[in-house]
């Protein structure tokens, strides 16, 4: 009969909890939003893939091709580039790039996003902010002029 050596009775409940903690890891850009504390209707539906360093909160978001959607509740025009990128923390993004809203004849940057309370998100549109229930955004919106087997 093969002994077993000890140690490795004493590695088996640590395996077990790391192949455990692995399967239960966000896999979606829109999972890791709500991770974050965020609704996922801040992003379309029509996220290709994206990369997140969980360590400094970068981030990339990809797009197969710009997207236009209609941001609730205001009805504002926003478009999203190829790629999205920013950095993300709890309740908080910055430096985000490639994002841009349609208000008072001319297109705005969005610069960044804070939760305000449990019930408000608020964009900031370099020096200016916007704020808007956060009840509004659980629903990831579809491209506009694109059907869903195209996204």
């Amino acid at each position: 009969m093969t002994k077993i050596p000890f140690y490795l009775f004493t590695l088996l409940p640590l395996l077990l909890s790391l192949s455990t903690a692995s399967t239960t890891t966000t896999t979606t850009a829109h999972g890791e939003l709500t991770t974050y504390g965020f609704p996922i209707g801040l992003l379309p539906s029509a996220v290709s893939g994206y990369a997140l360093n969980r360590t400094t909160g970068d981030f990339a978001i990809n797009f197969r091709r710009p997207c236009k959607i209609t941001l609730p509740p205001d009805n504002y025009l926003a478009e999203y580039a190829n790629t999205v990128r920013g950095k993300i923390v709890k309740n908080k993004i910055a430096e985000l790039d490639g994002i841009r809203v349609w208000a008072f004849f001319k297109w705005w940057s969005i610069t960044g996003i804070k939760l305000s309370g449990d019930h408000d998100l608020v964009f900031e549109v370099g020096v200016v902010t916007a704020k808007y229930p956060k009840d509004k955004f659980d629903v990831a919106p579809d491209c506009e002029g694109v059907s869903k087997a195209n996204s």
